[in-house]
């Protein structure tokens, strides 16, 4: 097998953490010896070792002289768990593979720098493409310090999110509603805005077997959401933020949180809740990324306000028609194409005959 072969399965390794390892970045470890594969693990759980030393530590053989392909630069500091360098050397390998190199400062180079003083070979950039995809959600968090943002939505052909009646179950078929469950495990969190609970009473869980619920953040400026709806009733058992704005009293917050709910005030941004400050004290709580899936006036103000990364969405081969008829972003909108919001690096994913566009936001 070449070298790509045995990181690509380094990656469908890595891939098995997802939506438990947040906010570290998925890491898988494959370990060879005389052409073959004695070792191969992953990173389990945040908190948990890496997958470096799980692969070593659950290898049954003598690793002298083996290589290993990792798919991100071994960490190479003491955080919840001890250095992946530290191991890699005590455990005879020789010659390791990277795939991505770790743009975290406390990282970034000095992984590879020790184990090479200490005579193992480092080839990096195997199949980094494939290595770079798994964490890009990690890679904007360690360098901005703020949540990569997914906005989400389902549309009809003519680009209508709901009928004119307000109608909107079901736009999308099953194999896209169930894609989007796997969105929600692997973001840690989702946010909508409060028109949204309002209308449609969600749960915004993560339906997915063995699945985990991500944070569910809802945008309300002045509180308004009801006591009674089913995320308040179930906040105690699923992590909830409820965001408002300075101006919306001192006495109601703290009532929230004796529901459970933890409330996050941030400065009013033309009476609504400010989405920058929002972001960063989302960062400083470890929230990484987030599937935004607002309605249309939320989606407006996150892309106005430059918070969104990428875009996610799922268009059904119906037409509704309506002028009255939502679509996803609406707004104030832009005053012209100039003006608009650019995307870049389409993708393109068939869900039987749903399909799925997705772009980055430049």
């Amino acid at each position: 097998m070449t070298a790509e072969e045995y990181m690509k399965i380094a990656v469908e390794e890595a891939e098995k953490g997802m939506g438990f390892v947040n906010p570290n970045p998925m890491v898988g470890a494959v370990i060879v010896k005389n052409d073959k594969i004695i070792s191969k693990d992953y990173h389990h759980k945040y908190g948990e070792p890496h997958a470096e030393r799980n692969a070593i530590e659950n290898c049954k053989e003598d690793m002298t002289g083996a290589e290993l392909y990792v798919t991100l630069e071994p960490c190479c500091h003491q955080g919840q768990t001890p250095p992946c360098t530290d191991i890699i050397i005590e455990s005879g390998i020789k010659k390791v593979y990277i795939g991505s190199d770790d743009p975290n400062p406390l990282v970034a180079g000095k992984g590879i720098e020790i184990l090479r003083s200490h005579e193992i070979e480092v080839v990096t950039g195997v199949l980094k493409e494939e290595c770079d995809k798994l964490n890009k959600p990690f890679f904007h968090y360690i360098t901005h310090g703020t949540p990569y943002v997914v906005m989400k939505y389902a549309m009809t052909a003519d680009g209508k999110i709901a009928s004119y009646t307000g109608e909107s179950k079901w736009i999308s078929n099953e194999l896209s509603r169930k894609d989007v469950q796997k969105s929600r495990l692997r973001y840690s969190g989702i946010m909508v805005g409060i028109n949204t609970v309002l209308e449609d009473d969600p749960r915004l869980t993560c339906r997915l077997e063995n699945g985990r619920n991500p944070y569910r953040i809802i945008c309300d400026s002045s509180l308004r959401i009801p006591l009674n709806c089913g995320i308040i009733q179930s906040a105690r058992k699923i992590p909830t933020i409820m965001a408002c704005t300075e101006k919306s009293g001192v006495k109601k917050p703290k009532f929230f949180e004796r529901m459970g709910v933890e409330v996050i005030c941030t400065s009013s941004d033309q009476g609504h809740v400010n989405l920058k400050e929002l972001m960063k004290k989302l960062g400083e709580k470890n929230i990484d990324s987030i599937l935004l899936e607002g309605g249309s006036e939320l989606n407006f103000s996150a892309l106005e306000k430059g918070i969104v990364n990428r875009i996610q969405a799922y268009i059904s081969p119906k037409i509704l028609g309506g002028g009255t008829a939502s679509s996803p972003v609406c707004g104030m909108g832009f005053n012209s194409p100039d003006n608009a919001v650019k995307l870049s690096n389409p993708k393109i994913t068939r869900f039987d005959d749903d399909v799925l566009l997705e772009w980055e936001v430049l």
